[in-house]
């Protein structure tokens, strides 16, 4: 799906959108959508996500879900290794959720 004013496919959005997210923050799934213009699509955020072909370059790591849970399936070494990067950032991980009312960014 190509969005006919900018020429970017919704995936290509996603990217762009996760690239901007700042270190030490996370945002939601759904969040991401609806910046991307498609709210709702909080689904098809995450499936982007997980064929993310950047995943140094897009960190998709920083994305959880509306709940501030982290990703069972982390495509990229699953829940520890989406847990590891975040705690890196300074981002804190309890029973694997982040606070949100903390952590959420603004964007």
């Amino acid at each position: 799906m190509t969005d006919a004013r900018n020429g970017m496919t919704f995936a290509e959005k996603v990217y762009e959108t996760v690239k901007r997210i700042p270190r030490g923050t996370v945002a939601t799934y759904g969040q991401i959508a609806f910046m991307c213009g498609h709210a709702g699509a909080a689904r098809a955020v995450g499936n982007a996500l997980h064929v993310n072909p950047e995943p140094v370059v897009v960190p998709c790591h920083r994305v959880v879900n509306a709940s501030g849970k982290l990703a069972p399936w982390f495509a990229f070494g699953g829940l520890n290794a989406q847990k590891r990067l975040l705690e890196s950032e300074g981002v804190v991980v309890t029973d694997d959720a982040v606070d949100l009312k903390k952590f959420q960014w603004s964007g």
